[in-house]
């Protein structure tokens, strides 16, 4: 069903809303094996941000995610060409302790570039509780940083349990749940519920009718964050998903910006 507030209103009109600038805190770049992506660099991906008001877009290199030997040197230069419009997460592969450790050190000089780190425990198969992210979660504790995991239902790599250990041993990261525990809702909500510093990132929660209202009710709009993992989801998709939730353009002013605004003060 179409919404007919007064932002819905407005990004149907024009494709966007001037007083809604969206964050999208979720988000990869390049291409991908076996999988035909229309726009996976930055230039075409700022032309489908501009097409719906992204203004910005955080994301990990699919080179820093799977090409250790690369690493984040991509999402670095990709950010120094658009400053205005890209940061980046600071990818950690446990797998590769060495150069884990290598970014970790360079983390500061990077501070341009970097708001924070970007786990991949699914595909990297090390539990979030793994020694291998310890210096990395201690590096982000002690400076309040942002730390966007994969979460997954019932994995035991990201699901609940392996955030809830992390949840607890550092309390001053700001951990941003990928995917929102993705078909487990009610866990995700009872964690944000739990622990002030966790916040539920929505890619691919926009595919599941009722879902973002069950998020929004139980652990209210505040927590939640606008991703799409762009380029492989289109932010109109997103978009389109939002604005036709059962929820107030309150709680969209929220999810859209509000909270990345807060999230991101001090950091851009």
């Amino acid at each position: 069903m179409l919404s007919d507030s007064a932002l819905a209103r407005e990004f149907w009109a024009h494709g966007r809303a001037a007083a809604c600038p969206i964050y999208d805190m979720h988000g990869h770049m390049g291409a991908w094996h076996s999988i035909y992506f229309p726009r996976p660099d930055a230039p075409d991906m700022l032309r489908t941000m501009d097409e719906c008001g992204v203004r910005l877009l955080v994301f990990s290199h699919h080179l820093a995610l799977f090409a250790p030997d690369i690493g984040n040197r991509a999402s670095i230069e990709a950010v120094r060409r658009h400053p205005d419009r890209l940061r980046a997460y600071c990818v950690i592969n446990p797998n590769h302790p060495a150069q884990a450790e290598a970014d970790i050190a360079a983390f500061e000089a990077h501070r341009d570039v970097f708001i924070g780190f970007k786990f991949l425990s699914d595909y990297h198969r090390v539990p979030l509780s793994d020694a291998g992210y310890r210096p990395a979660l201690e590096y982000a504790d002690r400076r309040g940083l942002p730390v966007l995991m994969h979460t997954w239902a019932g994995s035991p790599f990201d699901g609940a349990a392996e955030v809830r250990k992390v949840a607890e041993r550092h309390p001053n990261c700001r951990f941003l749940l990928g995917h929102s525990l993705h078909d487990d809702w009610q866990a995700a909500a009872a964690l944000a519920r739990e622990f002030p510093h966790l916040y539920l990132e929505l890619t691919a929660v926009f595919d599941d009718r009722g879902s973002l209202e069950l998020l929004c009710g139980e652990a209210g709009s505040e927590r939640l964050l606008f991703g799409t993992d762009l380029p492989w989801f289109d932010p109109h998709h997103a978009v389109g998903a939002l604005l036709s939730a059962h929820i107030t353009d309150d709680d969209r002013h929220n999810i859209c910006h509000r909270n990345a605004e807060k999230l991101l003060a001090g950091l851009l």
